[in-house]
């Protein structure tokens, strides 16, 4: 459900006021509001007492025209009021927790969409503009399968695997996996950047999703707004995934600040002589885990945490009476088995026929082809098809373009 607070008290209107003044500039505000106390007593002082500071010459003309303030905020105010965004400030409840844990988060965010899945597990997912097809696919793919383990997937809203990204999340026809996305925008929450990605941003809307901005409406898109889009992505996720990026890609930066906020950062790695895969290389070479599957992801975040569509099931597994202490008891340690088996989702949870866990086990996430699978499982063509027939009816593979995966 969106939530929004188009009434602002008097202290949220001077942090807005506030922020307006500095133009959204997070050294100044947090400079302002350490040294001054708080953003009321900041956004009273005189200029003079900012100037002392040495708070920027841009600002201090901004601040010191009260009018034009006034007029602005009451603008942003009257847009709340019709619902247009919502506004969310950082001492209330629906603040992301993981935000206000990084080294320089934002006093408020502007919204559009359901605020409650901020405060939910997600898993970034970033990478090149211009991704191959291949790593297209990858992007989606992961994105779908980290939805369906009950995770929410963040990401940019840029060009290619961002986008990838966020349709992946977006792909699912259950509504209980339906809008379990958060786009983070580097530009005002009221500015459609790239432009041709409108109707991306109002799918995430409509199937329940998020859009979210620290930055002021209206606010175009600059060089230095990304970087920022940045932390907050990483910020508010467990972990980040690099699917494929050059080396000089925007992604190394938020590869970079998930580190930094001591978080896992993984990466897809590709052919030695992929130019576009070069930044993943390099994240592998400077420690970065590789993956191949999506499951090593959920292998090592799960640990931290287990999520609403993990705890809705272990609710619904768990018995409505217990009729001893004893029985009571057994059904503690065996709900807790489910939960830790369940929050780790591993591998060991899909039953395969014992026949077919050799050819199972051959198989990966990418796919292997008929031939391939002839060599490594030493089988001849008949019987090789067949049990591929009965894993895919079993559920457990699928072909895709002659090849055939896990799923």
């Amino acid at each position: 459900m969106t939530t929004s607070r188009p009434f602002l008290s008097t202290d949220q209107r001077a942090i807005l006021a506030l922020w307006y003044e500095v133009n959204a500039s997070l050294s100044a505000y947090h400079k302002l509001v350490t040294h001054l106390g708080s953003a009321q007593l900041a956004w009273q002082a005189k200029a003079s007492v900012w100037q002392e500071m040495g708070i920027h010459h841009t600002h201090l003309k901004r601040h010191e025209n009260l009018e034009q303030t006034q007029t602005d905020i009451d603008k942003i105010e009257q847009a709340l009021v019709e619902g247009r965004y919502g506004l969310l400030f950082a001492d209330q409840p629906e603040y992301p927790v993981s935000l206000s844990q990084i080294f320089d988060p934002p006093p408020l965010l502007f919204f559009r969409g359901d605020i409650s899945l901020l405060q939910q597990p997600q898993i970034a997912i970033v990478g090149s503009r211009k991704p191959s097809t291949h790593a297209q696919k990858i992007t989606f793919d992961i994105a779908q399968y980290l939805v369906q383990a009950g995770y929410i997937v963040t990401s940019g809203l840029a060009m290619g695997v961002d986008k990838c990204a966020h349709l992946g999340a977006l792909s699912q026809t259950d509504t209980q996996y339906q809008g379990r996305t958060i786009g983070v925008m580097g530009t005002g929450i009221n500015i459609s950047y790239p432009n041709h990605h409108d109707k991306l941003f109002s799918k995430i809307i409509e199937q329940g999703g998020c859009l979210i901005s620290e930055l002021l409406p209206h606010t175009g898109p600059h060089k230095h707004t990304f970087p920022r889009r940045n932390r907050l992505v990483a910020g508010l996720s467990l972990a980040t995934i690099v699917t494929e990026a050059t080396i000089k890609s925007g992604s190394l930066i938020t590869a970079r600040l998930t580190s930094e906020q001591g978080k896992q950062v993984f990466a897809v790695p590709s052919h030695i002589d992929n130019s576009n895969a070069e930044g993943c290389h390099h994240l592998i070479r400077e420690g970065a885990t590789l993956i191949y599957h999506p499951q090593q992801v959920l292998d090592d975040v799960s640990v931290q945490v287990y999520t609403p569509l993990q705890r809705t099931r272990i609710n619904q597994s768990q018995p409505s009476k217990v009729n001893s202490a004893k029985d009571n008891s057994a059904d503690s340690n065996k709900n807790a088995k489910q939960r830790s088996s369940t929050a780790m989702n591993t591998k060991a949870d899909i039953v395969v026929p014992e026949h077919l866990a050799p050819v199972y086990e051959q198989l990966d996430w990418h796919g292997q082809d008929l031939d391939a699978l002839l060599i490594s499982t030493t089988l001849t063509a008949p019987p090789l098809i067949g049990q591929l027939m009965e894993l895919e009816l079993l559920g457990l593979i699928s072909e895709q373009g002659g090849r055939y995966l896990r799923v």
